[in-house]
């Protein structure tokens, strides 16, 4: 729901650098997603076996999802592969169409007409930028987030609902869009050369400052929170926060239904921002043992720092990808300015060229962030299992993302496509980790009459 927020432009300079571990992107997909089935309550024969036999019993789980279902969620996954191309490609035709038809001069020109203050001059070129490709970009918006959704019966949302959500994203966007790039544009002024240095400390301090407010601020737009009324929940919830040092007093649900069926959860924000949240189909689609698990995955991201890992990691790569922006830019600039009226690097004009290679970057590293995002959920899902002591929990947890997500696919796609380990990967790392606690699993069923479903092993 939340990747519409902001243009993939912005994204690729600012604000779409905000951690996935901030943004509950590991449970839900982007437009909201309606469940092929309810989450999966039964253990496989083969995952009760002594002995456990990790392959048959990992198979034994993937056989659960089967026939036109998982047919169904393997197509609507694999075509996700050509949507971000497209969408690629289609923002750099829109840029490529401002710029050779001066439509980007033009804009430049208003901006220059409306304000003489040169450092105001981008977020009024921003502002007309932003509509000019919002109108543009549309149809294909549409297309993605709403009717793709809905051929795949992925959507609660009525199309007047989804244009409301897209409309909040892009008011979002709007504003701080414009606060980061009149910020951006700034530091291009006065350092001039070494712009990509500071340039990359504006987009990082953007970023930062996302994460920090997103809890309080943006989250609200979208859905309303209250503290979780179910006291079962919220007491497990809070024992497995204060086990792992999580400075939370009140676990809170928001209303992700009226746009999803899909089960989330998120630890969000940091500098004392910190809020628990799950959504209100955990609550009535898991039982505790799978809450459980999707919280303990979750404080795990806020345990071992993935937040500030991430931002350490965009440190080192947005000065590289600045610096090859201005390298690029500059001979592009050299061999076509004249024609598209651009001046210079410090020229609003320039921006959609500017979004253009940045983007390019971007769209070349996914593999490299792609990579780095999923280390870090499969070290989330080893802190869960290591937390909550729920490896068939975590496993049916994952079935359920196999509503929207290819289970089993192959080395080389999960290395390119995937941000997130694979189910088939997740469900195998739990019943390894299953097959190594055997001993201590049985003991706790012994000391608990509910069995291995809702063993409530969350004080370990």
């Amino acid at each position: 729901m939340r990747s519409h927020l902001f243009h993939a432009h912005l994204a690729a300079a600012a604000l779409a650098l905000l951690p996935t571990a901030a943004r509950a992107a590991d449970e839900a997909p982007a437009a909201g997603v309606k469940p092929i089935k309810l989450i999966y309550r039964d253990i496989p024969p083969e995952a009760q076996e002594t002995p456990l036999d990790v392959n048959k019993a990992t198979r034994a789980y993937l056989n659960f999802v089967s026939g036109p279902a998982r047919e169904k969620s393997d197509a609507y996954f694999e075509g996700g592969y050509w949507i971000q191309l497209w969408n690629f490609l289609i923002n750099l035709g829109i840029a490529f169409l401002l710029l050779q038809s001066r439509f980007s001069s033009r804009m430049r020109a208003n901006a220059e007409r409306v304000t003489k203050a040169r450092w105001l001059q981008p977020a009024v070129y921003w502002v007309q930028y932003f509509l000019a490709v919002g109108v543009l970009s549309l149809p294909f918006d549409i297309y993605v987030g709403y009717f793709r959704e809905h051929q795949y019966d992925l959507s609660n949302l009525t199309f007047a609902g989804w244009l409301g959500e897209h409309g909040k994203g892009a008011l979002i966007g709007l504003i701080l869009g414009s606060l980061a790039l009149t910020a951006l544009y700034a530091v291009i002024r006065k350092v001039q050369s070494n712009w990509w240095i500071w340039g990359a400390g504006v987009a990082l301090a953007f970023a930062i400052f996302g994460a920090v407010i997103g809890p309080s601020f943006l989250e609200p737009v979208f859905n309303k929170f209250k503290p979780v009324q179910n006291q079962e929940v919220r007491e497990h919830v809070l024992r497995l926060a204060r086990a792992n040092g999580i400075p939370a007093t009140d676990v809170y649900e928001f209303d992700a239904s009226k746009q999803t069926d899909s089960v989330s959860a998120h630890v969000s924000g940091f500098l004392g921002t910190t809020q628990i949240s799950l959504n209100d189909n955990l609550l009535k689609r898991c039982n505790i043992a799978q809450i459980e698990s999707v919280m303990a995955h979750e404080m795990g991201h806020y345990v071992l720092n993935h937040v500030l890992k991430f931002m350490f990691f965009m440190a080192l790569i947005l000065p590289l990808t600045f610096a090859l922006a201005q390298w690029a830019f500059r001979r592009l600039v050299a061999a076509r300015g004249e024609k598209w009226d651009v001046r210079g690097l410090d020229d609003p004009a320039g921006m959609p060229l500017l979004f253009a290679v940045i983007s390019t970057v971007f769209f070349v590293l996914t593999p490299v962030l792609n990579s780095m995002t999923r280390q870090q959920e499969m070290e989330a899902d080893q802190f869960a299992l290591n937390s909550a002591y729920q490896p068939d929990a975590e496993a049916q947890v994952d079935l359920a993302l196999g509503e929207y997500r290819k289970l089993d696919p192959g080395p080389l796609e999960e290395i390119f496509f995937y941000d997130h380990p694979s189910g088939r990967v997740r469900i195998e790392t739990a019943m390894r980790w299953k097959a190594e606690h055997l001993q201590e699993l049985r003991a706790l069923q012994t000391t608990t009459p509910t069995g291995p479903a809702t063993t409530d092993a969350s004080v370990r």
